[in-house]
């Protein structure tokens, strides 16, 4: 648009340019959109974000479609070795990865029916953690002073806190039936608490940084300026500037997560047998000592760690990128 003088009317009128037919119309694009696009240009991220969404696919509907993971099949393991009978575990079309020694219980049913379970505690601590952390990391960033003192004290605490042997003081002392749970769903309870109530203090010191150079900006004036209250400019104005650094430091704590219930599964005090999980897996092919006669019985749900753990970091690593408007 540009503006001309009415020599008539002794004033500047606004007059309408005309464009070129066919030209593209030029319009705003949002922090979103730009993450966005900067992602899926990420082929590795792309590629990680991938198989997670087919993982999660996986742990919904992939229990309906194996095997029960607690049928033994006897007639597939050697008498004489306890072993599966056949090379790489006894792989086969019926049985993809093989089976247990001893059990002869399907290995693919087993790694689908405890993919659930160690990406619902990954999720739910992740969860728990970030409320924790984003509540109190805001606070101690805004109002400093004595708050942000006691509150980086206590962040301080509880990273020195000896969570593993916390977790296995804590399980042994809950009995099999308490706050209205029993069994497995216990255990899932109690391992989210115990990973997402300790794990707070890391998205809390993220965002307190984070708070620290936002509150000083101008809409953060404006707003003050105005009349806002603290909750206000809290969860008005500085959290919605923080969500693609929870989004980038979520993504990346869930593989943590992950790797701490399966060390929890391996040490025995996870989820209760005969229900699969893949630190269990572990932890039955090292002390029973059968990954020397079957290196697959230890490979498999190893390598399910590793591939989720590892599409986790990638994906979270590309949402950092996408978000960080320095890197090219």
């Amino acid at each position: 648009m540009t503006v001309s003088v009415d020599p008539a009317a002794g004033h500047l009128e606004p007059e309408a340019t005309a464009t070129a037919p066919g030209a593209p119309i030029i319009q705003g694009r949002s922090l979103g959109q730009i993450a966005w696009r900067r992602l899926r240009r990420d082929k590795v991220a792309m590629a990680g974000g991938t198989f997670i969404a087919f993982l999660v696919v996986v742990s919904i509907i992939g229990p309906y479609f194996v095997q029960d993971p607690t049928v033994y099949h006897s007639s597939l393991i050697d008498p004489t070795f306890s072993r599966p009978i056949g090379p790489w575990g006894g792989i086969s079309l019926a049985h993809p990865f093989g089976v247990e020694p001893i059990t002869g219980r399907d290995m693919l049913a087993r790694i689908v029916d405890g993919a659930p379970y160690s990406l619902l505690i990954g999720f739910l601590s992740t969860m728990l953690a970030v409320v924790i952390g984003v509540f109190f990391g805001i606070i101690a960033g805004y109002f400093g002073g004595w708050t942000d003192s006691v509150i980086a004290r206590a962040m301080d605490v509880f990273l020195a806190f000896p969570l593993l042997v916390f977790a296995i003081a804590l399980v042994g002392v809950i009995p099999n039936s308490a706050f209205g749970m029993s069994g497995n769903q216990l255990r899932v309870a109690l391992l989210v608490f115990v990973i997402g109530f300790f794990a707070w203090p890391y998205m809390g010191r993220i965002i307190r940084g984070q708070v620290l150079s936002l509150r000083e900006r101008e809409f953060v004036d404006a707003a003050r300026s105005i009349g806002a209250r603290g909750p206000y400019i809290l969860f008005r104005e500085l959290l919605p500037n923080l969500v693609g650094p929870i989004l980038v430091y979520a993504t990346l704590l869930i593989p943590t997560n992950i790797l701490f219930e399966a060390a929890l599964d391996y040490l025995g005090v996870g989820l209760i047998p005969p229900t699969p999980s893949w630190g269990q897996m572990l932890s039955s092919a090292v002390s029973n000592g059968f990954y020397y006669i079957d290196p697959m019985f230890m490979i498999i749900p190893g390598l399910a760690i590793f591939i989720t753990v590892m599409a986790f970091n990638l994906f979270g690593d590309g949402l950092r990128d996408a978000f960080d408007p320095r890197t090219r």
